[in-house]
């Protein structure tokens, strides 16, 4: 049986694509900005216009003919939910409303998938009872919290306590440590090995989802369908 076509909209370097390959699906990418290292078929586009096409007609259109997907997954980008905007003093689009207004719209299963905000930092485009997964969920070396919110029902490993000290951006992570992949971070290469997404450099690996997290997530989109 062919896999279910799964639209990953907001794509970046693909590190939540390969986790929904991994649980089943063939995944096609979507961003805005070109992204030579994705690793599966990709589209550059809008993420919105695409949705609105898919929410009018069913079918997206892609080099090779018309292509109707079983789920969409998208991360709108997360900067307006960190300490970005308040440091840097740059306004950030607020992505999450219109992109799950389209998502409803197309009448398919779906994920958002977005950080947790930082405290002390106003989230005016929240998501809707997200669900998070940690990194120590998944055997991580990363705890890397992630929220998920989906129109069908997720359920997520229970939380497990965080007892190992992360080290900070910058410093050489030793073996055994617990790394932030954030900033200049030191141990690319760790990071990379650690969450299996090897085609990525720095800025994909300090953006990614863990593929194990979508992975996770895919497989029980997968058996809703």
């Amino acid at each position: 049986m062919t896999p279910p076509v799964l639209l990953d909209l907001y794509c970046c370097q693909g590190g939540a694509s390969e986790g929904y390959r991994r649980a089943g699906f063939t995944v096609i990418g979507f961003d805005k900005d070109p992204q030579p290292r994705y690793p599966f078929k990709f589209v550059r586009a809008d993420a919105l216009e695409v949705l609105a096409t898919v929410a009018a007609l069913g079918s997206i259109k892609i080099e090779g003919g018309w292509v109707r997907p079983k789920a969409i997954a998208a991360s709108p980008p997360c900067q307006g939910g960190t300490n970005a905007q308040k440091i840097q003093n740059n306004e950030h689009p607020r992505l999450i409303a219109p992109t799950r207004t389209l998502l409803d719209q197309t009448g398919l299963p779906y994920v958002i998938e977005n950080v947790v905000p930082m405290a002390g930092v106003e989230d005016a485009d929240p998501l809707k009872d997200p669900a998070m997964l940690c990194g120590a969920s998944f055997g991580l070396r990363t705890y890397r919290h992630r929220l998920f919110e989906t129109n069908w029902g997720l359920t997520v490993p229970e939380h497990q306590p965080h007892t190992q000290t992360q080290v900070k951006m910058g410093r050489p992570i030793q073996p055994g440590d617990f790394y932030q992949a954030v900033g200049n971070f030191s141990g690319v290469d760790i990071a990379r090995r650690d969450m299996g997404v090897p085609w990525m450099n720095r800025d994909g690996v300090r953006e990614c989802i863990p593929p194990a997290y979508a992975e996770h997530v895919g497989r029980q989109l997968l058996a809703i369908l």
